[in-house]
């Protein structure tokens, strides 16, 4: 039946994974919630991501508050709220925050996955949060994702 994979989520609720991920994010749709199509997450960018490569997935994104930083193919670009970007796989970007205020965004990976990484991640513990991470940490993790981070 279609409404058996019927998901509704009222403002500041996610759905639960293996494991509770940090409060920036928050999964709205899990990669099994789609078939492996795509993983959905409302994301609070409160620390950059550094330069990295996505082998296997394109990522999308909505800014819904505030601007995100964008580096991809050499530009520094600034996408305000409302916009949208694709950083298609195989294209080494990066995110930060273009003001001191984190931007919000809806970011979509497809396929799915991203939300497991993020376990993963939150698995893996001190290492790899709050006080920052190296690519040589995060290489190891992101691998099996399909996911390389610039050393």
């Amino acid at each position: 039946m279609p409404n058996e994979r019927f998901i509704k989520l009222l403002p500041g609720e996610r759905r639960a994974g293996r494991v509770v991920l940090p409060p920036p994010f928050q999964v709205k749709a899990r990669t099994e919630d789609t078939q492996g199509r795509l993983s959905l997450l409302e994301v609070t960018l409160v620390r950059d991501i550094p330069r990295h490569t996505h082998h296997l997935a394109d990522e999308m994104i909505y800014v819904l508050e505030g601007e995100l930083g964008v580096h991809f193919d050499g530009e520094d670009l600034t996408i305000p709220s409302g916009s949208f970007i694709l950083l298609p796989k195989g294209v080494p970007h990066a995110l930060g925050r273009a003001t001191d205020i984190p931007p919000r965004v809806l970011q979509i990976s497809s396929p799915g996955g991203w939300e497991c990484y993020l376990e993963d991640l939150a698995e893996a513990g001190p290492a790899t949060n709050p006080n920052g991470f190296t690519p040589a940490e995060l290489n190891p993790i992101a691998a099996p994702y399909g996911i390389r981070y610039e050393e």
